[in-house]
């Protein structure tokens, strides 16, 4: 009964049958017997799992679906939310790690409504020794009636734990539940919250005053496992805080390491701070951006406004404060700030204050797209609490690596540079208290240099550019290149060919045709989002097609990737044009990405070159492609060419080769004709390339 209670939508329903979506729409219509929708809306409707599994089942159209994406369906489609289920599950997946046999002893009836009537004592046992009693946590002890719509997915759940273990399954669940409402969260991604981690240090007590789903505190734990750690979180949604408790509750569960003790709290910290009798060694906080109602009122004469209290628009410069007074003295504090506090007028004195005390250590500027908003470079502030009988820092360090990422910095790559070159820069800065300048990069400032009447801290007005395009002798080689380039591109150009008499008429065939022959194999990206069952691999993407550039995504989903091959023929299926590439050894391995289709030939069939040359065709996209709303389809399948010996096929593949180095060599020199004239621009403006 209680699995009817369990929707499903439609995009659920082809994960479960392993299709596409369009064939559920088509079974809705063709399928009188298809069951009705439940819930949601006319344009995203939702349907009884149980009822969905006994249709597909009786058309022999269910996959054999894993374990772990029906408890994912059965968490996403309670009836409670899919965040209530997730609070049941992680609260039963302690219950199944740390008493495994009371867990037994409780499922071995199969009555729902027993199992339900029994839980919440079984669960007051596990969470009232690992969080305090119910009065001190966040995440409350759920009552028989709540738990009952939710027996079929614990059960479900502790069955995953077997195969992957407790932490395994939490970690897969809160992944899923992140990944499909990315807007409701405000998320610190990995790579960020682990440098926060590594600049503050290892930690035996660390606190995030606004833990959101616990990523920063899980990085804490992730860069040093030590005895008797201990981990507090606030926040002031309840929900986000009890998962932040369980997260790390169950963190290295798996690993036969103790668990830290964990302390997580439900309240606004500025204005009902909870853990008030704290003092972290480290305190790390991804705080809420530009709130204007964060308690100016009535907490202008609260005691964490050491440095200055703070205009109502200043709600960052109170997290600052705030996380200061929850240090010991000589503890630090990593906080992500949006770009304007370093600057605002409104602030200028607190932040001057800070420096004269050497409480602000460091101003990070990092690259635009590492933390949501990806439009914002956002900075980090690396702050120490001053101990006693200590001097205050002369100087301030000062980095800016919005010019470091190659890239897109999302990537694990690209931002490996970036985490590299900040921590660096911050040890040598850390051990030293100064730091030689690194031009463009980084350098340390004199306290007395900043305290003027804007005490502007941004890093990118502060450092001097890099020598322009790496100096005078670097524009040199620069315009060297390009003028070999240029040369090259006059060499590659295509020769005059004597006109043919009129338009040749070869048989033609289609990819459907060749595909269903065998003369080549038609592939399309694993389109199974998640958290990443299989290990991340560089992905090659449309715009690095349309571009010519190496793959520059990374493959995360759960299915296993489709890998490419040298010789492989790789064509973008969404947004018109005629384009095609040719897999070479250095793209080879790398995943197929979304919005392409792979076309493998048969070497002794099809010539590569061949075969991508005449998919090119401007006329043989047209007739392939169609229009779905706003953009334009290619339908693969459609795409001609002619049916020639493979004798034939080589003549024409050698002048489409041609044609392709022709095409690299000019993108090259448009590359390299923008650099010259940017550095030459910078080294004009800045006085180290003279005008004449």
């Amino acid at each position: 009964m209680q699995d009817n209670a369990t929707e499903v939508t439609a995009a659920g329903i082809a994960r479960l049958a392993g299709v596409g979506r369009a064939a559920v729409s088509n079974w809705r219509r063709r399928h009188a017997d298809f069951p009705k929708p439940v819930g949601g809306t006319e344009t995203s409707p939702s349907f009884a799992l149980a009822e969905v599994e006994d249709w597909l089942r009786a058309q022999g159209k269910l996959a054999e679906v894993p374990l772990r994406e029906r408890v994912w369906q059965q968490l996403a489609g309670h009836p409670a939310g899919p965040v209530t289920a997730l609070l049941h599950a992680g609260s039963a997946l302690l219950l199944v790690h740390d008493r495994p046999t009371e867990w037994l002893a409780l499922t071995a009836t199969d009555d729902d409504h027993a199992l339900a009537e029994r839980l919440p004592a079984a669960l007051e046992g596990v969470l009232t020794p690992r969080f305090g009693h119910a009065t001190e946590r966040a995440l409350a002890t759920p009552a028989s009636t709540d738990l009952l719509p939710s027996v079929p997915l614990l059960r479900a759940a502790a069955d995953l734990a077997a195969e992957l273990g407790a932490r395994g399954t939490f970690t897969f669940l809160l992944g899923r539940q992140l990944d499909a409402n990315p807007r409701q969260y405000t998320l610190t991604p990995p790579g960020p919250a682990e440098l926060m981690a590594a600049l503050a240090g290892p930690a035996g007590t660390a606190l995030d005053p606004a833990c959101g789903t616990g990523a920063l505190l899980h990085a804490v734990r992730a860069l040093d496992v030590r005895p008797g750690q201990r981990l507090y979180g606030q926040d002031a949604a309840a929900e986000l805080a009890a998962l932040t408790a369980l997260r790390l509750a169950l963190d290295g569960q798996d690993e036969q390491s103790s668990a830290p003790a964990v302390r997580t709290a439900a309240a606004d910290t500025l204005r009902g701070d909870t853990l008030g009798d704290v003092r972290a060694d480290v305190v790390l906080a991804h705080p809420p951006f530009n709130e204007r109602g964060w308690g100016h009122d009535e907490l202008a004469y609260d005691p964490r406004w050491e440095y200055g209290f703070p205009a109502r628009t200043e709600s960052e410069l109170a997290w600052v404060q705030h996380a200061l007074a929850r240090l010991k003295d000589g503890g630090t504090a990593v906080l992500l700030m949006p770009p304007a506090v370093a600057s605002r007028r409104s602030g200028r004195r607190i932040r001057a204050d800070l420096l004269r005390r050497g409480a602000l250590r460091a101003v990070i500027a990092l690259p635009a797209g590492a933390v949501p908003p990806n439009n914002i470079p956002l900075h980090l502030w690396v702050l120490r609490r001053p101990a006693a009988a200590v001097p205050a820092a002369p100087e301030l360090l000062l980095v800016d690596t919005t010019g470091t990422a190659s890239g897109d910095v999302r990537e694990k790559q690209a931002w490996a540079a970036v985490q590299e070159a900040v921590l660096d820069a911050w040890r040598t800065f850390d051990r030293a208290g100064s730091l030689a300048e690194r031009p463009g990069l980084a350098r340390s400032v004199p306290v007395i240099e900043l305290l003027d009447d804007e005490v502007d801290l941004a890093p990118a007005r502060r450092l001097p550019p890099p020598v322009a395009a790496g100096g005078a002798g670097e524009l040199t080689a620069v315009r060297e290149r390009l003028a070999d380039t240029l040369r090259l591109t006059t060499k590659l150009a295509p020769k005059d060919a004597p006109a043919a008499a009129s338009p040749a008429r070869w048989p033609q065939t289609t990819v459907g045709e060749l595909a269903r022959a065998g003369a080549l194999t038609l592939r399309t990206a694993a389109t199974t989002g998640g958290v990443g069952g299989h290990a991340r691999v560089p992905a090659l993407t449309d715009h690095d097609v349309l571009t010519g550039t190496a793959p520059s995504g990374t493959y995360t989903g759960d299915d296993e990737p489709v890998l490419l091959a040298a010789g492989d023929v790789v064509v973008p299926v969404v947004g018109g044009g005629a384009t095609a590439r040719v897999v070479d050894e250095a793209t080879a391995g790398a995943a197929l990405g979304r919005g392409l289709a792979l076309l493998r030939p048969d070497p002794a069939a099809l010539d590569p070159w061949f075969l991508a040359g005449f998919l090119r065709g401007t006329a043989n996209n047209r007739q392939a492609s169609s229009y779905a709303s706003t953009a334009t389809r290619l339908d693969v399948r459609r795409l001609q060419l002619p049916r020639l010996p493979l004798a034939e096929q080589a003549g024409y593949g050698a002048r489409f080769r041609s044609l392709a180095a022709f095409e690299d060599a000019l993108r090259l020199a448009g590359r390299l004709g923008e650099q010259l004239v940017q550095g030459l621009h910078d080294g004009l403006t800045d006085g180290t390339v003279a005008p004449e």
